[in-house]
């Protein structure tokens, strides 16, 4: 397991790290092509996403945080299909994260982009834009926690 990663994260970056350049590239399509659609409620009221504007493309996230003791958060990206970086880095967001606790999020370190090896295949303005995707979450995980 990857230091500092909750399991599902680890196991992400750990396959990224086993490939070569090139077959990164193609295991961020891979994700790209797996991110999953907006449920109906988003769908139906996109009003209720927030924009990532520090990324190139136009990406859009829900972050929701459940009432549990736990308070499980539940990540939701909007991203345009001709935008294979971008929704590639929200679909390890979405896969690696969905599902946590709020403390395990805020407990990912904010190096994750740079651990998927993609720093030399991925401009640093794309790289720049995932790393401000994991801080957003982050940033309304927080704003969201309660005591």
């Amino acid at each position: 397991m990857t230091t500092g990663l909750p399991v599902k994260l680890s196991e992400i970056v750990e396959d990224f790290q086993a490939l070569d350049e090139p077959d990164r590239l193609q295991l961020l399509l891979e994700f790209s092509q797996g991110l999953p659609e907006l449920p109906q409620h988003l769908q139906e009221h996109p009003e209720l996403l927030e924009q990532v504007v520090e990324c190139q493309t136009p990406l859009f996230l829900s972050v929701d945080i459940d009432d549990s003791p736990e308070q499980i958060v539940h990540l939701y990206f909007s991203a345009p299909p001709e935008a294979p970086t971008t929704r590639g880095f929200a679909g390890v967001l979405q896969e690696g994260l969905d599902g946590l606790s709020s403390a395990d999020i805020l407990a990912v370190p904010d190096d994750v982009p740079d651990r998927l090896g993609l720093t030399r295949a991925i401009t640093p303005l794309r790289m720049r834009g995932m790393t401000a995707m994991l801080g957003r979450i982050k940033r309304t995980v927080r704003a969201g926690q309660t005591s």
